[in-house]
């Protein structure tokens, strides 16, 4: 239409110079004339006419989706009876499988196909926590009730644990952050621990009531005796002064690990920091699979991971400044300090040592909730 509106303004021997300039076929620029003086309606524009065009791959060949289905169906994982499933195949594998079937596909067109039959890409997720206590819910209202009492009274309430172990050097680090355009971090091919290096352990205590963090960069093993120097040094450092007339202090902790329920050493070094201290260490254990609940996972170490991210730990120096520099909007306060110490892996407890401790077990989940207090306890006083 628009090549018979330039013809027509043209005047005579106009079909003849717009064919000459377009290259439009002259019967085509004829056609258009003849649209151009029908009625209003027959001058809608169509890319093509009615029934014009390549038909659909499904409707030349409707065995096509069976196939594809065929082809998918032995990768797929799920329950076939939901709406939504999924397959393990790429579409490179797919669309090379139909091709030599002798289908005429791409992978577009082989994707766009998938989608009608309701498959979709999918990754893990995370939902599963295995076997549940029956007592676990019960453990948590006991966990609250224990720490709301204690904060209440003004007594310090904290949370412990690992964070993951860390390669130092020049390695990739999860996660992205501002550079200039096109001058990324180059960090090492392969992930194999430098041994002048090594790597670092973090171990956190973090303070419920004041939302405070301490951590603890070890450079040797995860043991007990690790794990209750770290939080010796939180005391130390920032727990004492804080809390000058506490006379028991609650920690919550994982059931497995250094800190675990059934770890002798845990326990045992927990009598010497009592000792030391002149508290009442309460221990309260989440349940076995719901280490995720612990507070020290959401409201410390996830803040840790965020300001680091996708900075090379190239130093057991980089890696105390990024971590005592973490901060958010609720007013997380962190300090950290490097303990250059070594601890012993495989050291036992033996049963006379755990019979002189002073530990007394609540009727409630006696393994998992427990009191140690100092060995020269006075009850008439408290301390």
């Amino acid at each position: 239409m628009f090549a018979a509106a330039e013809c027509r303004a043209a005047g005579y021997g106009g079909i003849a110079a717009v064919y000459r300039a377009t290259g439009i076929a002259p019967s085509t620029i004829g056609r258009g004339l003849k649209e151009l003086d029908g009625p209003p309606s027959a001058n809608i524009v169509l890319v093509r006419r009615k029934g014009s065009g390549r038909r659909p791959l499904t409707e030349t060949t409707p065995e096509l989706l069976d196939d594809l289905r065929k082809l998918v169906e032995p990768a797929t994982m799920g329950d076939p009876m939901r709406p939504l499933v999924w397959v393990s195949k790429s579409l490179a594998k797919l669309t090379a499988s139909l091709q030599a079937m002798g289908y005429r596909v791409s992978d577009n067109t082989v994707s766009k196909l998938l989608r009608d039959l309701g498959f979709h890409r999918q990754g893990n997720r995370k939902t599963k926590e295995g076997a549940s206590h029956p007592d676990r819910d019960a453990q948590f209202t006991y966990i609250n009730k224990m720490a709301g009492s204690l904060m209440g009274g003004g007594q310090p309430v904290t949370s412990v644990d690992t964070k993951k172990k860390e390669l130092i050097g020049d390695f990739k680090n999860a996660g992205t952050d501002y550079r200039p355009a096109g001058q990324p971090d180059k960090v090492q091919t392969h992930d194999f621990m430098d041994k002048n290096l090594g790597k670092i352990v973090p171990h956190g205590v973090y303070d419920v009531a004041a939302n405070a963090g301490w951590v603890t960069v070890g450079i040797d093993n995860d043991t007990s005796e690790f794990a209750v120097n770290s939080l010796r040094f939180w005391w130390q450092n920032m727990g004492k002064d804080r809390y000058a007339d506490a006379k028991c202090l609650l920690i919550t902790a994982d059931c497995g690990g250094s800190n675990g329920a059934r770890v002798r050493l845990w326990k045992y070094e927990l009598q010497a920091f009592a000792n030391e201290a002149r508290l009442a260490i309460i221990v309260c254990h989440y349940p076995p699979g719901t280490s995720k609940w612990n507070k020290i996972e959401h409201r410390l170490f996830c803040h840790i991971t965020q300001n680091w991210r996708g900075r090379p730990l190239i130093s057991r120096q980089a890696v105390v400044e990024l971590i005592g520099a973490t901060t958010n909007k609720a007013g997380l306060v962190v300090r950290c300090e490097l303990d250059s110490r070594t601890y012993a892996k495989g050291r036992a407890v033996s049963d006379e040592e755990m019979e002189s401790l002073n530990i007394t077990r609540h009727a409630f989940h006696p393994e998992w909730n427990y009191t140690i207090r100092p060995q020269n306890y006075n009850p008439s006083s408290g301390r």
